[in-house]
């Protein structure tokens, strides 16, 4: 039996990258000198693509592709893709939801404690001598601060159930309430972050959340609120987010994602009241490995025929 034409976008880690080429035939775009003329050439014969939730896969990329018939993502995150355009043609996509919902929100409650208890600056305090010296400021505690979820799902609930051992009073928003869930609900951002001293967005990225966390919503968190970002860089105004941190508006924030990774605006460089992390949410081996084999679960199901285990609706 023939190997199905798979269209890589980006490289997968290595373990994943030699199970596909055991069981499919890869082409590499990512590795191309000319991408025109390299899917001019394996076009034709490709019936699925793997692609990362970084990356893009755009409509003019699926029209020169006649028997694309799924894409998979490594990755929760969809945004890059034109699910309309998929949609349309009846191509299957898939992503990888769950698996690394416990990782990010690790991540969630290290920039939480990381900003308001001044890791870094207390780290470097230690390196450079002058705890010898000088005292170092006092910080703020995270214990019973109130916590304002911007996206309820399986990231969002991971960091609750976290936030909750904290003692923190939980709320959130999202498009609609969910009757099931016992915190707060606020019927938008703003009013959520009138209302709590941590911030995070947890969301899913895409035009429906684009700029959610807007100069209106900054200036609700207030100078003693701090944001959080472990979703999507296009969730928050960067532009409004910078102009409150530099004017300490609010008190900080803690940023896992940014606008045009990994080559950020530097005026987050100079900023004393951030902590910043280069979008390392899910980025843990056993995370990695999981994602990677529930992608290649879904290419393996679709072509035996066998229902998909995690599509995207």
């Amino acid at each position: 039996m023939s190997r199905p034409d798979l269209l890589m976008i980006g490289a997968w880690p290595q373990w994943d990258m030699d199970a596909l080429e055991r069981d499919y035939v890869v082409h590499r775009l990512w590795e191309a000198a000319d991408p025109d003329a390299f899917l001019a050439k394996v076009g034709p014969s490709i019936t699925a693509i793997g692609t990362r939730g970084d990356l893009t896969v755009p409509v003019s990329l699926m029209a020169k592709l006649p028997k694309l018939a799924i894409i998979a993502c490594n990755g929760v995150g969809v945004d890059g893709i034109d699910l309309a355009a998929a949609k349309a043609r009846g191509i299957r996509v898939t992503n990888t939801p769950g698996v690394l919902s416990e990782e990010v929100a690790d991540v969630a409650l290290y920039l939480m404690l990381g900003i308001a208890r001044l890791v870094p600056q207390g780290d470097q305090h230690v390196r450079s001598g002058k705890w010898a010296k000088t005292g170092f400021p006092l910080a703020t505690r995270m214990y019973d601060k109130r916590l304002g979820l911007i996206g309820i799902g399986g990231i969002g609930s991971a960091i609750a159930r976290r936030a909750a051992a904290f003692g923190m009073p939980i709320a959130y928003h999202a498009r609609k309430a969910r009757p099931e869930i016992n915190y707060k609900y606020y019927a938008t951002a703003e009013e959520l972050a009138a209302n709590c001293d941590f911030l995070v967005a947890a969301c899913t990225g895409g035009p429906g959340t684009a700029k959610l966390v807007n100069a209106k919503v900054l200036k609700a968190l207030g100078p003693k609120g701090y944001f959080i970002n472990v979703a999507r860089g296009t969730v928050a105004d960067e532009a409004a987010l910078l102009d409150v941190l530099e004017k300490h508006e609010i008190a900080g924030a803690g940023l896992d994602v940014f606008l045009n990774e990994p080559n950020i605006d530097p005026r987050f460089f100079g900023l004393d009241n951030v902590v910043l992390q280069p979008h390392v949410g899910s980025a843990t081996l056993e995370t990695r490995q999981a994602m990677g084999q529930l992608t290649r679960d879904n290419l393996a199901a679709y072509f035996a025929g066998k229902p998909l285990l995690t599509e995207v609706a």
